[in-house]
């Protein structure tokens, strides 16, 4: 039965994490997600059932366009291939829980914000809105084996800490990260917001320094920084207290 639910969700993960990118693109730029259809972005016609197969086609077509031939972004495939992925761990992590549903809820978010924010630098209101009041239901009938308050403390730390960036780097960092963490602060509570938060610089950080290195970016350019929160949030919701208890005995 576990394998099967793994099976059926990494399918499922392939199949939404397609729509998905279809979100991140469309919603900053204030398109509807559902018209048009979908279509190559270089030469604008609409693409056929076959174009559609989640990372098949685009492995079929080796990552072009049938009709123009134009080379097609690998962040479609990735999106689907990490949304499918995704969805698979949290299952064989968490199992038949709650947590497990509060996992692909936040591996959808992070999906549609990480190509929102890679694409435009934009982590929109209406993407984090229409995720919010979920959150808050959920993680009031189920908090993470603590206190709720510990979650309602968790969103006004996190959104605290990285105002403060904000106003002090006067523009360093974006209101969306701002309102980002706050929600995820909601969503991990504390203490496991911390760690979130550490693997987030340290990510950013790690990755930022090698595209300079490589002089991807400028050393000034910005990065965006969501999908890095992102990363930090879902690998402390699955690691958060293991994490925090490998500190514990190093300190100790």
């Amino acid at each position: 039965m576990t394998l099967f639910l793994t099976i059926y969700l990494f399918i499922l993960g392939l199949i939404v994490g397609s729509f998905f990118n279809v979100v991140g693109l469309r919603v900053p730029i204030k398109l509807s997600v559902v018209s048009p259809p979908s279509q190559c972005p270089k030469c604008g016609n609409r693409l056929r059932p076959r174009d559609l197969m989640p990372v098949v086609s685009y492995m079929l077509s080796r990552g072009q366009c049938r009709q123009c031939g134009k080379r097609i972004s690998p962040l479609y495939p990735m999106g689907e291939l990490a949304t499918g992925l995704l969805f698979a761990w949290i299952y064989l992590t968490f199992g038949n829980s709650w947590d497990t549903v509060i996992g692909l809820l936040l591996v959808s978010m992070s999906v549609i914000l990480t190509v929102s924010d890679l694409k435009y630098m934009l982590l929109p209101n209406r993407i984090l809105l229409a995720f919010a009041p979920v959150f808050l239901v959920l993680r009031c009938l189920f908090p993470d084996d603590s206190s709720v308050w510990l979650h309602v403390w968790g969103a006004i730390a996190g959104g605290g800490v990285l105002l403060a960036v904000v106003i002090l780097t006067r523009g360093g960092m974006g209101l969306g990260d701002v309102k980002l963490i706050f929600l995820l602060g909601w969503i991990l509570g504390l203490p496991n917001l911390i760690p979130a938060f550490i693997l987030a610089c340290f990510f950013g950080s790690l990755v930022g320094g090698l595209l300079i290195l490589f002089k991807i970016v400028k050393r000034k350019q910005p990065i965006p920084f969501g999908p890095f929160l992102l990363l930090g949030a879902l690998l402390s919701f699955a690691y958060g207290d293991t994490i925090i208890d490998c500190y514990h005995s190093i300190l100790m």
